[in-house]
């Protein structure tokens, strides 16, 4: 005898697809809405359109670890609200499979499935947070090759500006040259020409040269009684590229320290308070998302079974409001206990252990109490009020097109309703 069951593995089948799919469209939403802001926030730092695609792949581990619970248990109630729904669980549960029995499956897959999200949220989530972080300090400091903005005023140095009307050639060709360059000892240059093009220097790596064509140069001078102006077909202006400061080491930000980093940090005598408030509350907050993973098999069972005659999908909204809001709740604590007000014990793990005993009792509803329903009172009042604005909205329409009287004058017959027509 296998351990896995044909029902066993029926259910497995059922619950992939959507947990699938579920996760891919989540994680996809959240992809999607940072793509946006970052396409904006690289196009303002002048950067190339190919490190927003290297920044979203370092944000896919933080966003998988949230798109991974989601998918477990929205793939968990769909299957199950379509054994329900099938009259399918009623022939398994008249043949003696309890639900208790029937959660083997979506057990194996939240084991499975905690143990792959603590790996991202131990090792590959900090390690990737650091490099999306380093990838947004080289595009403000302008190592992933800034283009220069047209139209604008570029700070090239302390003491140069540059601006340029219009590019061509993906930014190799100016046209419109204007630059000011001051040296220490007080001399000044404009120049201006009608046209550039930057050339790599083969003697200096930190320095490029941008040729001019047709432009003329103003010299100002303390030693100059007058500004000397010269006028040049081709002229060579080299430009020192600014020194770019290394990237910081990681663990500044404690989103960055592996779990054992956390762990020796907290527990650390020669760590600061403030250091072991921030470390413990964040090794608190990843290991509670973890542990709230076992819960969900428990909470979709319980969402999924909708009242007797009823294909109501009350609870499948429900479910995914209780886990955002717990989420939502497990931020606040950690933020709220990274500041040493309170202890990380009970900011994280108390509202875990509300979060357990009220998804207990609801799958104690389901499955012990008979006939028992853990939204049902929610279902019921849900549906009376969507049956009264239904009503409501019905009376609405039918007084909207009701026939008009016309009004009395006095003569007989000029009070009834003409028909149709007439």
């Amino acid at each position: 005898m296998t351990f896995l069951t044909a029902i066993d593995r029926y259910i497995a089948r059922l619950i992939i697809v959507p947990m699938l799919s579920v996760f891919f469209i989540a994680a996809s939403l959240l992809v999607l809405d940072k793509m946006l802001k970052l396409f904006d926030f690289v196009a303002t730092q002048g950067g190339p359109v190919n490190v927003v695609f290297k920044m979203l792949a370092n944000l896919l581990p933080e966003y998988a670890s949230l798109a991974i619970p989601l998918g477990l248990m929205l793939g968990i109630l769909f299957a199950f609200r379509k054994l329900a729904i099938s009259s399918e669980l009623d022939v398994m549960r008249a043949v003696g499979l309890s639900y208790t029995r029937l959660l083997r499956v979506p057990f194996l897959f939240a084991i499975v499935l905690a143990a792959f999200n603590l790996a991202i949220v131990s090792y590959i989530q900090p390690i990737s947070r650091y490099y999306y972080e380093e990838l947004q300090f080289q595009l403000r400091s302008g190592a992933l090759g800034a283009s220069i903005k047209v139209g604008e005023f570029n700070s090239l140095q302390d003491r140069t500006a540059l601006r340029v009307e219009s590019s061509r050639d993906q930014g190799r060709r100016l046209e419109g040259i204007f630059a000011r360059i001051a040296d220490e000892k007080g001399q000044t240059l404009v120049i201006s020409a009608r046209e550039g093009q930057f050339f790599a220097a083969r003697e200096n790596p930190d320095t490029v040269i941008l040729r001019l064509t047709d432009g003329q140069i103003v010299q100002q001078s303390p030693t100059l009684p007058n500004p000397r102006v010269l006028t040049f077909v081709s002229h060579d202006l080299p430009i020192d590229l600014p020194k770019i400061e290394q990237f910081r080491q990681r663990g500044v930000r404690d989103q960055e320290y592996f779990l054992p980093e956390l762990l020796r940090i907290g527990w650390s005598n020669q760590s600061t308070a403030q250091m072991r408030y921030k470390s413990v509350a964040n090794l608190n907050y990843r290991l509670v998302e973890v542990a709230m993973m076992f819960l969900l098999p428990l909470l979709a069972v319980a969402l999924a079974v909708p009242p007797k005659r009823s294909s109501s999908a009350l609870g499948v909204f429900v479910s995914i409001v209780m886990v955002v809001a717990y989420h939502k709740v497990n931020e606040y604590g950690q933020d709220v206990s990274s500041l040493g007000h309170v202890d990380p014990t009970l900011a994280l793990w108390g509202p875990f252990t509300a979060f357990a005993l009220l998804i207990m009792a609801m799958y104690r509803q389901l499955a012990y109490v008979p006939g028992g329903q853990p939204i049902g009172g929610l279902d019921a009042a849900v549906a009376k009020t969507a049956k009264a604005l239904v009503g409501l909205f019905a009376a609405r329409q039918q007084r909207r097109f009701a026939p008009k009287a016309v009004p009395d004058t006095g003569h007989p017959g000029q009070n009834a309703v003409a028909p149709d027509g007439v």
